[in-house]
């Protein structure tokens, strides 16, 4: 108001040459703007064309609004999803996309039919009689492949095991297009329903979930203690929980309704990359992006409320374990919105530092842990925090720093650990699998009946592989995955298969 009385005493020629300014700095601000979506818009559809993979329609897919009641219908229409899948893409496939490098070639390296058990299907192995039963969920653009590992650790002939198909996954990328979050934990739901019918009620029941797997868990508990007809998860186990994701995925709803209004399908995906790997897409929509925003955000909101009403006493103890760099979801986030938000019941983060070594220090990248001090030196803690870290600044060998709930003392345990050389740190896509996994695996990788990828380096001239050199570098296979999968054992008060 003030300002307008100053603009009001200037002379009448004054403010006509303020009119004008004001006009000229709003065009160049307008036209700024459309000059800029535009170039955005150029580079996005200069992207490589999109295939049958990218614009398959998939409408034998599970959804909210599908006629099935059990797990037994949610494995038919899998059945039937897969053979339009078949049908719909693999019969379709151009010459000139009939490469060695491409998943829905038939024959090729990365085809899924050359292993024993297609894991992109649910798997599902009860015993006669089960004493237990543990649910395995994906992250977002996986497939059941990346439990594989760990589903079969806990294959101790007395337990009810099933790694989900969350639906979206193990198709082509067109099949995250719609898929919301709501239509898989519908599927999570179905599925904790049929491991209660195979194993009762008074038996124990765990989740493992990874990335957005680890989120549906989260989310699945939070309903469980809203709605008492919903079994109640005896243990939750996330690695690289997905609880907080950036905020720029918000933008990916505006990106999508302008390639919609402009009739350009490329403005659909966040990345149209190559699909080399069997078990995981790699072009990755923008919508998958949306529904990790619009879950996390659920989970925020319900965790609050639960809060607020005095009843996460009864979730379910969790054990995570994240990478202190993860570069796909926000550590901080892991401990402010769930760890921060539970009562004490026997909750445990393990976070994986970074590998110390003096001489990798001068090439990291400024301010690499955010918080990570804030965490170590808080005494006030209810979930108790480990940290696995070099001993110091020369050595390989790694150590545990591990805080109790509401302790000051933070006790340092010996280890068998030690950091490989040329590993500077996990990464988010790392921890499911061991060394020894036939696709991601390192040095001592079992023999795939296809693509080995965890251990691939190659140098040349860039613009010459198919497959990105930053995708080659992320390490893909977890040196600490025993003594991870020793931790989640003690957890859970069992033994490891075949011990």
């Amino acid at each position: 108001a003030r300002m307008f009385k100053l603009i009001k005493r200037l002379p009448s020629h004054a403010r006509a040459g303020l009119k004008r300014a004001l006009k000229l700095a709003w065009i160049t601000l307008v036209g700024g703007l459309i000059t800029a979506i535009i170039a955005l818009v150029i580079v996005l559809n200069g992207r490589p064309d999109l295939n049958v993979w990218h614009e398959a329609d998939l409408d034998e897919e599970f959804t909210t609004k599908s006629k099935v009641e059990s797990l037994d219908d949610y494995l038919q229409l899998e059945d039937r999803l897969f053979r339009q899948l078949r049908e719909e893409v693999y019969d379709k496939i151009e010459d000139v996309d009939k490469r060695m490098l491409n998943r829905y070639h038939a024959g090729s390296l990365c085809d899924a039919s050359a292993w024993p058990q297609d894991w992109n299907r649910t798997w599902k192995k009860y015993p006669a009689a089960p004493k237990s039963g543990i649910l395995l969920l994906h992250g977002m653009s996986d497939s059941p492949y990346s439990m594989r590992s760990l589903g079969q650790a806990m294959d101790d002939g007395e337990t009810a095991l099933l790694i989900l198909r969350i639906p979206g996954h193990g198709t082509a990328p067109s099949g995250l297009l719609d898929t919301t979050w709501e239509d898989m934990a519908a599927a999570v739901k179905l599925a904790m329903r049929d491991l209660i019918q195979a194993v009762g009620a008074d038996r124990p029941i765990s989740i493992i979930g990874y990335s957005n797997g680890g989120a549906l868990a989260v989310e699945y508990s939070l309903s469980a203690i809203e709605d008492d007809s919903l079994p109640m998860p005896d243990h939750l186990v996330l690695m690289s929980p997905e609880i907080g994701v950036s905020k720029m995925a918000a933008l990916a709803i505006w990106q999508s309704r302008l390639g919609r209004v402009l009739g350009l399908k490329k403005l659909a995906w966040n990345a149209i990359l190559p699909e080399y790997e069997p078990y995981k897409y790699g072009s990755f929509s923008l919508n998958a992006a949306r529904q990790a925003l619009r879950l996390t955000d659920t989970i925020r909101r319900r965790l609050k409320k639960a809060r607020a009403r005095e009843s996460l006493h009864r979730f379910p103890p969790v054990l995570a374990f994240q990478s202190a760099v993860d570069a796909t979801v926000s550590v901080p986030a892991l401990v402010e919105v769930l760890f921060d938000s539970l009562p004490e019941n026997n909750h445990e983060l393990v976070l994986y530092d970074i590998n110390r070594l003096t001489e990798a220090e001068p090439i990291f990248a400024p301010n690499l842990v955010p918080g990570l001090e804030q965490i170590r030196a808080n005494s006030a803690l209810r979930f108790r925090f480990t940290l696995l870290a070099n001993r110091d600044g020369t050595s390989r060998e790694l150590v545990e720093h591990t805080r109790a709930p509401g302790s000051p003392q933070v006790e340092q345990l010996e280890t068998q650990l030690t950091w490989p050389k040329g590993i500077y740190s996990l990464a988010h896509v790392a921890l499911p699998f061991p060394e020894t996994d036939p696709i991601y695996g390192g040095d001592a990788a079992e023999d795939s009946p296809g693509i080995q990828i965890g251990n691939t380096i190659m140098r040349g001239e860039r613009g010459v592989l198919q497959i990105p050199a930053s995708t080659m570098l992320r390490l893909r296979w977890n040196p600490f995955y025993d003594f991870q999968l020793e931790r989640i054992l003690k957890f859970l008060g069992r033994t490891a298969a075949g011990s």
